[in-house]
């Protein structure tokens, strides 16, 4: 995404935007009227992004490479389509109500749980199983794919194609 730093390897890169998905949550509760709606906005487009670019490289590298990557790739790919339905439902709503702001926080919660998770049993595997030059390759492709993604998600369509194996 145009901003963030450049690392040399995919888990730091990730990594990295876990670490602004977290401001981007704080920045969108702390804020008021049109500030609210415009935080979301970048918010639900890096979420796009980022997760388009997991769906799309990581997890069927995770999948084929890290011993025990298939439960891992499954569980992910579960909190990644609960998050996209509670986006998709909070972009229904007002973002001046206390509803939104109490679904925003259960939001984040499972998002940042889900990033924990992801760095966890994922990224720290994928050092392992990736040379340096592969993980900078890896970084490559996951920018090519944020940069082609969309800007919202879409319930139910990448994670099918991870799924079933083909990405």
């Amino acid at each position: 995404m145009p901003g963030d730093r450049d690392p040399q390897d995919v888990v730091a890169f990730l990594t990295e935007q876990h670490a602004r998905i977290r401001r981007l949550f704080d920045d969108a509760a702390g804020s008021r009227g049109h500030e609210r709606a415009e935080r979301f906005g970048e918010l639900v487009r890096l979420l796009a992004a980022h997760e388009a670019a997991e769906e799309e490289i990581i997890h069927p590298f995770a999948r084929g490479r890290i011993d025990g990557g298939e439960p891992v790739v499954e569980q992910r790919l579960e909190e990644e389509q609960a998050a996209r339905r509670a986006v998709r439902a909070l972009e229904d709503l007002d973002t001046g109500t206390p509803v939104f702001l109490e679904r925003l926080a259960r939001l984040r919660q499972d998002v940042l749980a889900h990033a924990e998770a992801e760095e966890r049993y994922e990224f720290t595997h994928l050092r392992v199983a990736a040379g340096r030059d592969q993980l900078a390759n890896l970084a490559k492709a996951v920018k090519a794919v944020q940069a082609a993604a969309p800007a919202r998600p879409h319930p139910g369509t990448a994670p099918a194609a991870v799924r079933n194996g083909r990405s």
